[in-house]
């Protein structure tokens, strides 16, 4: 990531704040404009070329705006952006705004591995005992493998927290192997 990147998300973040943005709805409305923006070679080829005037590119992305029902910052920021000739790096910007948003909302990524498919409440009750390791809430995503045998492994951040049978079995058999 550049670090213009992270100046971009670091300036759209405090115009957000201030602004009291719902945080989520920002994210999705700059989403939707960069797929929008990625899913169109004429848009691109309008918004990138040098040689069009930018009030004319600014009516092009008032009409999207407009479509997509953007917040006036968020209209703003791209516009910035447009005007600075950044938008080939948009999705680093995202990425970037994407995770200040959640460390500011307090909201942490969590992976969880299991054995079998959970039920509902069962995912409600681990999300809810992730949220107190992380802390916070907990935006996860669920994965499975047999080779666990039973329990769960949770990934959040660089931490691995591991209640799978066969991580209980490994250490069994290491302090086996240690006595």
């Amino acid at each position: 990531m550049s670090v213009l990147s992270l100046r971009y998300a670091h300036a759209f973040a405090a115009v957000a704040a201030s602004a009291h943005l719902d945080a989520a709805a920002a994210q999705q409305q700059l989403r939707d404009f960069s797929g929008t923006f990625a899913g169109s070679h004429d848009l691109r080829e309008v918004l990138m070329n040098p040689s069009i005037a930018n009030e004319q590119k600014l009516k092009v992305l008032d009409a999207i705006a407009g479509r997509i029902g953007m917040f006036p910052q968020v209209r703003n920021f791209i516009a910035v952006i447009m005007d600075h000739q950044r938008l080939d790096e948009l999705n680093e910007i995202l990425e970037e705004y994407h995770v200040l948003a959640d460390e500011q909302s307090n909201m942490a990524e969590a992976e969880i591995t299991s054995a079998r498919p959970l039920n509902d409440q069962d995912r409600a009750e681990l999300e809810a005992q992730v949220a107190k390791l992380a802390g916070g809430r907990v935006r996860a995503t669920y994965l499975q493998d047999a080779t666990l045998l039973g329990g769960a492994v949770v990934r959040l951040g660089s931490t691995v927290y591991d209640g799978s049978i066969r991580g209980q079995l490994q250490q069994l058999k290491q302090k086996l192997v240690n006595a």
